[in-house]
């Protein structure tokens, strides 16, 4: 009777583990573990790049455009300078509708802009100059009293860790910061780290009133981020930043559990404007991007002046974005079946109803290489090189890994 009972215990441990198993569980990674269960963020991605959609000249008086959201179908950002106004843009042509003045607060170094339901949120914290500013604040803006007379209030903060208040060299601190998101709970920082090439992630109160910023993790991006959005209903940060060469990028954060970034998901994502200092980023859906640059003119060699771009990340979230909102996803993502992978030339979709889908296929740099409407369940990939590939199905965003033998 006993062994039966330790057969039984021993069994069920085994099979809670095999129920419990962690690793890798996003199918774009290349150590993807289709057993998974819970991701640990371990997962490791090829190296990918994405071109603007479209890109559109800003006015003049946003030369500094340095943070951006959007709120009611309108884009709103603002200069870094010593400028006092958000400019509310129009999302297909950048046209500044209106702008808003706020006379009662200074513009030391305003390099981000934030929200929630009720209050737009302004970074002014910006220290790259002498990494020493002991006035780092954001402004709490209430939404309803923009357009009449802003009400305004003030977070203060300073760092947990920093102890050290001499002056720096120009861009030689790893105290600078511009980036942030407003949470339901409170605010992250993003810091700028012009020494290391990370970010420190920081949590913040977002009551008016004297903080400490408390240090929660240190992210590897491998270069400085400038930019923040969040979709907090998704799981989903995606930062915007640029190498010391100016080569811009999207770093993503997804698929973590109460801002534990270490099992997240970390992905990079190169954008292919070469020389642009990006410097905005907001998504409203997190599939499609606006960023913005500020103006950087070189007479030499560099002519890049001020724009806004358009960007879609579709081949990289829409999997991950559709399991959370529909569902049936995990019944369709289980049942359906890419074979034969790899293929010498023809795919099959398993189980298949025999109706035409229309598709797309990516390279790993994320490049369009071909498109067009499945036979029933075939698709003829006769023409491909040889290397690996994502089929993205266009009608339910699902996205299959492949190899062209």
């Amino acid at each position: 009777m006993k062994t039966i009972t330790f057969i039984i215990f021993i069994f069920g441990v085994f099979n809670n583990c095999l129920l419990a198993q962690v690793g890798c569980t996003d199918p774009l990674a290349s150590n993807y573990n289709s057993n998974a269960t819970t991701n640990d963020g371990s997962c490791i991605y090829q190296n990918a790049a994405v071109s603007p959609i479209s890109s559109v000249l800003l006015s003049a008086a946003i030369q500094e455009t340095s943070g951006l959201l959007e709120w009611n179908n309108n884009l709103f950002t603002h200069n870094d300078n010593t400028d006092t106004k958000i400019y509310k843009l129009n999302k297909t042509d950048g046209a500044i509708i209106q702008d808003y003045s706020l006379n009662t607060i200074q513009n030391i170094d305003w390099e981000e802009i934030a929200q929630d339901e009720d209050y737009i949120y302004i970074g002014d914290f910006g220290n790259n100059a002498t990494g020493n500013r002991t006035n780092l604040k954001i402004y709490r803006i209430e939404k309803n009293s923009l357009s009449t007379t802003p009400q305004i209030t003030t977070i203060n903060f300073s760092y947990s860790n920093q102890t050290n208040f001499s002056a720096q060299t120009s861009n030689h601190t790893d105290f600078d910061c511009e980036a942030f998101v407003v949470t339901s709970n409170g605010i992250l920082l993003f810091t700028k780290q012009w020494v290391s090439n990370n970010t420190n992630v920081y949590q913040l109160p977002k009551i008016p009133g004297n903080h400490i910023a408390n240090l929660l993790t240190t992210l590897n991006v491998s270069g400085l981020i400038t930019g923040a959005t969040i979709k907090e209903n998704l799981n989903l940060i995606a930062l915007s930043g640029y190498s010391n060469m100016l080569e811009p990028f999207v770093f993503l954060l997804y698929d973590y559990t109460g801002f534990d970034f270490s099992t997240s998901n970390k992905r990079k994502i190169n954008i292919s404007l070469p020389f642009h200092q990006i410097e905005g980023i907001s998504t409203t859906n997190g599939l499609e991007y606006y960023l913005t640059n500020e103006s950087f003119v070189n007479d030499t060699f560099v002519n890049n002046p001020q724009k806004l771009h358009k960007l879609s990340l579709d081949l990289y979230l829409g999997n991950y974005i559709s399991s959370l909102s529909n569902t049936d996803f995990f019944e369709t993502e289980e049942k359906a079946v890419l074979t034969p992978n790899p293929t010498d030339g023809e795919l099959y979709l398993k189980p298949s109803d025999k109706t035409n889908q229309d598709y797309q296929i990516f390279d790993l740099h994320g490049k369009l290489t071909k498109q067009g409407t499945s036979d029933g369940d075939k698709i003829n990939v006769n023409g491909l090189g040889k290397g690996l590939y994502f089929l993205k199905l266009t009608q339910n965003r699902q996205v299959f890994k492949f190899l062209k033998k």
